[in-house]
């Protein structure tokens, strides 16, 4: 079974202040580090990045530049994982991700799931709201029980990938376009460490996970 990773770095970093996924968290970049742990269970990664990028590749086998959204920047990573079998998708802007969860979802599909998605379960209280006027109003507590947070990184049957993007739909994350074609998706213990670099406070917390690890 052959395994090609698409890291996806291509966003604007607009709510961080910049590119996110090139600040320098120790002595490498947040995409550097994401290269370097998808490689753990790919043998060719590919790093999409905008098109104003001009660094050195982060690390990655293939650079190619991303489009306006997140799903036409996968499409054009998937354009160059022809020979895998198993496709990961994985954000830069998450570069705490272990090396065991990204042979978590590869073992999963592996398996025979058309898809594998890390899952963290919701400990808030969840409310459905609607605006009205000037004021938030709840409309109706939600059962938390069947509902989870997930993160990346996603890994799929690569035939089962190229199907759903062939279906030109947006989404913020691949899973959800191969939910919309019927596949199979399953969930594997995701990790509360694995933080998604929004804000320029996550970059902190990052840093402190790494020296805590260290």
């Amino acid at each position: 079974m052959s395994v090609a990773a698409v890291v996806v770095a291509g966003g604007q970093g607009v709510r961080f202040g910049g590119p996110k996924q090139f600040a320098t968290i120790g002595d490498e970049s947040v995409a550097e580090r994401s290269v370097r742990v998808s490689r753990s269970v790919a043998s060719r990664v590919v790093l999409v990045v905008p098109a104003s990028y001009a660094g050195n590749g982060e690390g990655a086998d293939v650079v190619v530049t991303g489009g306006k959204s997140r799903a036409e920047s996968v499409r054009a990573g998937l354009g160059e994982c022809a020979d895998a079998d198993v496709v990961v998708v994985h954000d830069a802007a998450r570069p705490l991700a272990s090396t065991a969860l990204f042979h978590a979802v590869v073992d999963a599909v592996d398996a025979g799931a058309d898809a594998a998605v890390p899952g963290l379960p919701i400990t808030d209280t969840v409310k459905r709201v609607r605006t009205d006027e000037t004021q938030i109003v709840v409309v109706h507590s939600v059962p938390r029980r069947d509902l989870m947070t997930v993160q990346t990184p996603q890994a799929f049957k690569r035939e089962v990938l190229v199907r759903a993007h062939e279906l030109t739909l947006d989404a913020t994350d691949d899973a959800s376009l191969v939910e919309a074609l019927g596949g199979r998706v399953v969930v594997v213990a995701g990790e509360m460490e694995n933080i998604k670099i929004t804000q320029p406070g996550d970059l902190q917390r990052v840093a402190s996970f790494m020296r805590s690890a260290q």
